[in-house]
């Protein structure tokens, strides 16, 4: 006798199988090689780096980046002192190495209700070690008081977020040997799935290094979500290994578990990979950064499933034999006959409660800066800065970046800013007075820069002469100097560059106060002139986000560009970020809203061969979705807009995994019995993969929410978290009535091309009927037919099934039918 010919998915578990100990050894030289690639990660923590290029914040960014220096600074509240002991702290702070100046006065905006504020800037960037010096000697000067500093300078918040993310890892791990625990047909079966994922983490931390630079969202979270989204495929694959070890030798039993595990696991990890695919179209380009990490992350964990697992199985086949438990995890037959008795009230609730969900969700009260978000689990950094701000309100600074070289349209600018109330304050070095009234942009002749530099009329003229020959101003020369004028900046810089090349010589008390002065003409150009733009600082009279804020910054650019090109003017500060921010999510949101939804259709109309059935699944998911983002507008609380669209892709393209295991049962329970039976029993074999699943990443979720500092990451978990939860409780209470009563829908659009048997069978007793028969029935019948016939029956079925039953169950049967 012929033996039956092995498929192409079979051959290839065969191999995976008998050369698991050359998988093993592969895999073990990928987690050594990870341990070192781990640290060649570049991790982007500056969200603004991922807007689009031709968005004017990034534009401006660059060219602040390229063309000056931002030096550190902090504003430190001092409280329950006396103005006098404030003025005594100034002084101490300022002489402080490493920091330029302590700016306080006993104005409103630095001292009220014993409490003192102080603007501190230091002589280095936020980054640098003389600005990092500074902040810990500045710490231990106030140590004695009651102190909030509010800075970036030596604050490592990615350090800080990884240190975070490693507690919630081991906390999120013994939850899920919990979960699993409670899941498992072995005790044995647990370690299989830990190290199976572990390995994948492992393997995809380690290839992050791949995509260059990530970001801080894809490099913290990315551990817990790979875990909770991909669980699932480990468990089925388990779960195989177990039904056709029953029967079957461990090799065999693995073999033929891997061929059926890994065409049903692919299938369920695209809707996943779909969900998130949709973040790669964003505009923002944050997405395809999330996207790509995410991906990978899955695609690992498919690898690890299919090739490292199986070697674990068979590794620890006998210790599963031996280490089997009962069902700790109970059936949930009571729910699913709740779902059959409420089948004709919870359908037109959830459907209104849905269109109310609708419209608060497109409501909700998105934001585009975290800085006032508050967070679960505070830093000291946010602590002082919520202190600060309930104190001393909050200053919002935006800089305007112009052409240099034109003095005089700068100081006309800076005055027009000036003019209106929305601007507390407007500078640049058209404004900041030198001395004596005048500006560093006055212009000066040799005489009165001599009167005001306080150097002899021929030193002066001399001066005036080589700058000249320097501008190649020659004609200048011929007419005289009397009347040449030199901005005072400009003359300043160009003596600083001459006695640096010892062209000139100057002695005593005027050189130490020239030298002072130079220093700080140097800051003041690093800060606010390049050689191509200039810099304009303005302090405004409006919070961060506002429409009124982001009115007026159409007014900035409109007093701008009357003095210079419309293309050469950028506004640059936390206000603008989150103007590109808010216009490009508009575009986000439904263009993930619309793919991620088409995405999974797609899929679902080939996995069900049906058009009915995935609009039914896709409207409880996202029916999921708009009751999640109700919550901030019911809490009236904001909430950060990223939050949505990453939460938004990963409910659409993981929890429906949950429908889609409820409605794979269905499917092929009903194929076998009446559908309010077969919904129940549908419901207690997916209770424990929806388990499993949800509860992980609802947890994930919710540990992420409450154990995190960053208001991002908090957002996210929260979120997820909570929609996850949402979508557990419709798949379980709102989707099986959905699905009852949708049969005949699901039936009417299926495009499944099922092969029809048109011989005739013969039935005898009592048979139940659903389909269009033609035949004998004590008599001739012909027609669609939905009941229950007893008697006896010879007749061909054209479409749909008939099946006989018990006599007892006939009669409740029948009573079903006519309810």
């Amino acid at each position: 006798m012929n033996e039956r010919k092995a498929s192409p998915m079979e051959k290839l578990a065969t191999f995976i199988v008998d050369k698991r100990n050359l998988f093993f050894l592969l895999y073990i030289f990928a987690i050594v090689f990870c341990f070192f690639s781990t640290g060649w990660v570049n991790v982007e923590n500056d969200i603004t780096t991922y807007l689009p290029e031709e968005t004017e914040t990034r534009q401006g960014l660059s060219i602040m980046n390229e063309e000056f220096v931002t030096y550190g600074s902090a504003r430190v509240m001092v409280s329950n002192i006396t103005y006098e002991t404030a003025l005594k702290i100034q002084e101490d702070l300022e002489a402080v190495e490493g920091i330029t100046s302590a700016e306080f006065d006993n104005t409103s905006e630095h001292y009220q209700n014993a409490s003192a504020l102080y603007n501190v800037t230091f002589d280095g960037t936020s980054t640098d070690q003389v600005s990092i010096d500074a902040i810990h000697q500045l710490e231990e000067l106030l140590s004695d008081y009651d102190t909030y500093i509010d800075t970036e300078v030596g604050v490592d918040s990615a350090a800080d977020l990884q240190q975070e993310m490693q507690v919630i890892v081991l906390i999120a791990a013994i939850i899920i040997v919990v979960v699993l625990t409670l899941t498992s047909r072995s005790y044995a079966e647990i370690p299989v799935l830990i190290a199976t994922f572990g390995v994948a983490a492992i393997l995809n931390m380690g290839t992050n290094y791949l995509c260059g630079t990530i970001s801080f969202i894809s490099n913290s979270v990315t551990v817990v979500l790979q875990l909770a989204l991909a669980i699932d495929y480990a468990i089925i694959l388990c779960h195989r290994f177990s039904d056709e070890h029953e029967t079957l030798p461990a090799r065999e039993a693995c073999i033929a578990a891997l061929s059926k595990a890994i065409p049903e696991i692919s299938s369920s990890s695209l809707t996943t990979i779909s969900g998130l695919a949709a973040l790669a179209f964003m505009h923002f380009r944050i997405g395809m950064d999330l996207a790509t990490v995410l991906i990978k992350a899955i695609m690992l964990s498919l690898l690890s499933v299919f090739t490292l697992m199986p070697g674990l199985l068979m590794l620890f086949s006998n210790l599963i034999d031996k280490t089997k438990h009962r069902k700790i995890l109970p059936e949930i037959t009571l729910i699913g006959k709740f779902d059959v008795m409420t089948r004709f009230i919870i359908p037109p609730v959830f459907i209104a409660i849905v269109v109310f969900a609708c419209i608060w969700a497109n409501k909700c009260p998105y934001c585009y800066s975290f800085t006032d978000l508050t967070t679960t689990k505070q830093s000291e950094s946010q602590i002082a800065y919520q202190k600060i701000k309930k104190n001393f309100g909050t200053s919002n600074m935006v800089a305007v970046i112009i052409p240099s070289g034109d003095y005089h349209s700068e100081a006309s600018l800076l005055r027009d800013l000036e003019s209106y109330p929305e601007v507390k304050s407007a500078m640049g070095l058209a404004n900041i007075e030198a001395m004596d009234g005048y500006t560093l942009t006055t212009a000066l002749n040799p005489r009165e820069f001599s009167e005001l530099a306080g150097v002899e009329y021929e030193l002066a003229n001399l001066l005036y002469s080589a700058y000249a020959v320097n501008d190649d101003q020659y004609g200048q020369i011929l007419s005289g100097m009397d009347g040449y004028q030199v901005p005072l900046f400009d003359m300043f810089m160009f003596l600083k560059d001459q006695m640096e090349k010892g062209n000139i010589t100057l002695e005593g008390e005027i050189q130490d106060d020239l030298d002072e002065m130079f220093d700080q003409l140097e800051k003041a150009r690093l800060q606010l002139k390049a050689e191509d733009y200039s810099r304009l600082v303005v302090y405004l009279n409006l919070p961060e986000e506002s429409q009124e804020t982001f009115d007026f910054l159409k007014v900035i650019h409109r007093e701008a560009e009357k003095y210079y090109d419309a293309g050469k003017v950028y506004v640059v500060g936390n206000s603008t970020s989150d103007y590109d921010l808010s216009s490009s999510f508009v575009q986000d949101n439904l263009l993930i809203s619309i793919l991620s939804a088409l995405f999974v259709i797609v899929i679902l109309l080939f996995t069900f061969k049906s058009a009915g059935l995935p609009v039914l699944l896709i409207v409880v998911i996202q029916g999921s979705i708009w009751v999640n983002f109700s919550f901030p507008y019911l809490m009236d609380e904001p909430l950060y807009f990223l939050s949505y669209l990453i939460v938004n892709a990963i409910q659409m393209g993981a929890n429906i995994d949950y429908a889609i295991v409820i409605s794979s049962h269905y499917k092929d329970l009903k194929q076998e019995m009446h559908p309010k039976h077969a919904i129940i029993e549908a419901l207690n074999e997916a209770f424990p993969t929806i388990f499993t699943s949800g509860t992980i990443l609802a947890v994930a979720g919710a540990l992420i929410g409450q154990m995190t500092t960053n208001p991002i990451i908090s957002a996210i978990g929260i979120c997820l978290s909570r929609g996850t939860i949402i979508s557990i409780i419709l798949v379980l209470a709102v989707l099986p009535q959905i699905l009852v009563l949708g049969d005949n829908i699901i039936e009417h659009t299926s495009f499944e091309l099922n092969r029809i048997n048109l011989s005739a069978r013969s039935y005898s007793g009592t048979i139940r009927v659903n389909g269009h028969l033609r035949g004998h029935v004590n008599g001739t019948m012909e027609g669609t037919f939905y009941g229950v016939i007893r008697g006896d029956m010879d007749a061909m079925i054209t479409s749909g099934k008939a099946v006989p039953i018990e006599e007892a169950d006939s009669i409740k049967e029948g009573s079903d039918i006519n309810e």
